[in-house]
């Protein structure tokens, strides 16, 4: 397996490294849906690269949980940047 994950947050939201950090930092629910993110983008590249098996179904599930996670996020990014205080 390679090193590196593909879809990671920070791949994911290059030009928000500092916002991530800090809503990781200081937002328990953030930092949770980053944890969960994280840990679907991982079974989906072990799936990938056959490290694991999966039936179709599986995948497509993960998938659509990993797009769901990074929908949320984004807004919570979004929410982060308009109010800095609030995050």
């Amino acid at each position: 397996m390679s090193a590196h994950t593909p879809h990671e947050l920070h791949e994911e939201f290059p030009q928000d490294a500092e916002v991530l950090h800090r809503l990781k930092r200081e937002n328990a629910h953030f930092a949770r849906l980053a944890e969960r993110h994280h840990a679907v983008n991982r079974e989906i590249h072990r799936i990938a690269a056959e490290i694991e098996a999966a039936s179709d179904e599986r995948v497509e599930a993960l998938k659509r949980e990993r797009l769901h996670l990074l929908d949320e996020i984004a807004a919570m990014i979004e929410q982060a940047q308009e109010n800095p205080a609030s995050a």
